[in-house]
């Protein structure tokens, strides 16, 4: 969950210091100092790097011509999360390498000169999010000291994906800890055993949550792509702050088994680039049924396994795209930007209905958090359970005494008081829960997205993601301005971030999302949008963005 949406969690530590990798990256033991709090070294300017902005696709061809090999690729990114993320600006947006990269990229080498490639994502590397299990030496704790050592007995089905079409998953990601969801106080990108992670625009600012460590180590090159996970904002959100693609996808394309929970109801994990198409790519391979998360029941003949075809970059022209006025207002220069984008949309060919708003908006906002506090308390219970004799703890009042009792690793920052109220919760069965839930889907579908998209006839709503990243304050917590993201995520239904335009050196994202299933035509109009406008810059990793009055 992002802070664009009711609530939120994070902070910083220490890191599994299990890994030494032929990059020479040296993570510190259980116990060592706060290396993860240090302040970025505002004296070193990141020097540049070959594999930056190389698109899946500029990878293959190059190592289909033998300029690189997967093992090559995966050093040299290793090399650069040593070089940027743990020295130099110091990101810190990697909580963990894989010790097994290597083996695992070298083997991909031997099959593509045996049989060829599997697919697209044959011998790329990409990073996830630190609360998708993978069942390796690497650990899964969404960011929680009290879930350090915790080795699932099975890779969650996401990642199960990724190997199979053939990606070398090279490490993990820092998140907004828990996913955003211990404190309603809390700092996004920060947790317990990671530390705080860093906007690579500018290192003073927020990557935003709870990806913020995909979304940052993403833009900063780190990998060729990144996974994330949404609950409320955090894949878009991220995405738009850290100058990158990011989509949500509708519940049920994509399993949630093996990715640590907040709400069944609207979780999803999604894929984060830094273009869209590389985004098509990883939707292909991350999509799927599964007999173990019934919401994917719902996705039967509507899963695609390339979702690259779908893609045009003339699709703008005669797409019908409504504005959600009601999103805008909370930045006279953000809805400048907006406004212009739009006139280019319809240059392009776009029909524009503006306005198109949503009529239900602010009226879920409490019932949404209610929600949550509700699956959060029996969800993470049985992921617990699925972890089985393992699980170093076996429920959500386990995870409070934990934080409790190492308050000076865990809450320093900010307290879990949104873990006490969840607690307080009864059972699913429980008439308020239940009416709640009811309640924010007729208000987020048939009374929300659907109901204007019937109404004007409709392809995509559009929308701001949110304003340009804020000053990370680890006194205050978060202080984001707006974002757009709650009714999509509440309703389930897919939401995608393309960046914009920049805002004094800042990146700004656009967001276009509809109707269930929607990904195709979502996808389609975001390419046409990025072919138009080009906007992504790579970050320059400045100490702080230089302001004149």
């Amino acid at each position: 969950m992002s802070k664009n949406s009711p609530s939120n969690s994070r902070r910083n530590f220490l890191r599994a210091g299990l890994v030494t990798t032929a990059a020479s990256i040296a993570y510190p033991a259980l116990g060592a100092a706060r290396v993860a709090d240090q302040s970025p070294s505002s004296d070193v300017i990141a020097r540049e790097f070959e594999l930056d902005e190389l698109t899946i696709d500029d990878l293959q061809q190059a190592t289909q011509a033998g300029k690189y090999s997967s093992r090559s690729l995966t050093e040299k990114y290793l090399a650069r999360i040593q070089e940027i993320d743990k020295g130099g600006p110091r990101i810190n947006s990697v909580i963990e390498v894989n010790p097994e990269a290597l083996e695992i990229a070298e083997g991909l080498d031997r099959e593509r000169k045996e049989k060829g490639p599997r697919g697209p994502l044959h011998g790329i590397p990409l990073l996830i999010k630190d609360n998708i299990d993978t069942a390796d030496r690497m650990n899964t704790t969404a960011g929680s000291l009290a879930l350090l050592g915790s080795t699932p007995p099975s890779d969650a089905f996401v990642a199960a994906q990724l190997r199979r079409a053939g990606a070398v998953i090279l490490g993990k990601t820092n998140l907004s800890e828990w996913a955003n969801i211990r404190s309603s106080h809390s700092t996004s990108g920060w947790s317990g055993r990671g530390g705080l992670t860093r906007n690579p625009y500018a290192l003073d600012r927020n990557p935003c949550g709870s990806s913020s460590g995909t979304g940052a180590a993403v833009s900063a090159n780190l990998c060729a792509a990144g996974v994330g996970t949404e609950t409320d904002g955090s894949v878009v959100c991220p995405s738009s702050a850290n100058g990158l693609v990011g989509m949500k996808p509708t519940v049920g394309l994509v399993s949630r088994t093996g990715i640590i929970p907040i709400s069944h109801s609207q979780d999803t994990s999604g894929p984060m680039a830094r273009t869209v198409r590389d985004v098509a790519i990883l939707l292909g391979a991350m999509a799927g049924a599964d007999t173990d998360d019934k919401a994917t029941s719902a996705s039967a003949g509507k899963i695609e396994s390339d979702y690259t075809k779908f893609l045009d970059p003339n699709g703008l022209k005669g797409a019908r795209i409504g504005v959600v006025r009601k999103y805008f207002g909370f930045n006279d220069a953000v809805d400048q930007l907006m406004n212009n984008l739009i006139d280019e949309m319809k240059r392009a060919g776009a029909e524009i209905t503006d306005p198109a708003d949503i009529p239900t908006i602010g009226k879920f906002d409490d019932t949404e958090l209610l929600v949550f506090m509700y699956e959060l308390k029996a969800d993470l219970a049985a992921y617990f359970a699925r972890l089985g004799d393992t699980a170093p703890v076996k429920s959500l009042k386990d995870v409070i005494d934990f934080n409790e009792k190492n308050k000076t690793k865990e809450m320093s920052y900010f307290g879990q008081d949104l873990f006490l109220k969840s607690q307080e919760k009864g059972p699913l069965t429980t008439k308020e829960y239940l009416d709640a839930l009811a309640n924010n889907r007729k208000l987020t579908r048939a009374d929300g997205i659907d109901f204007v998209m019937d109404k004007f006839k409709l392809d995509a709503l559009v929308a701001p993601t949110g304003g340009p990243a804020w000053l990370t304050d680890l006194i205050n917590g978060d202080h984001s301005s707006g974002g757009s993201s709650n009714t999509a995520a509440v309703a389930g239904y897919p939401n995608i971030n393309v960046t914009g335009g920049f805002l004094y050196g800042l990146p700004v994202g656009i967001s276009f999302f509809g109707r269930a299933w929607s990904e195709p035509s979502l996808l389609k109009i975001a390419h046409a949008f990025e072919q138009l406008t080009k906007a992504r810059q790579k970050p320059m990793f400045l100490p702080s963005i230089p302001l004149t009055v």
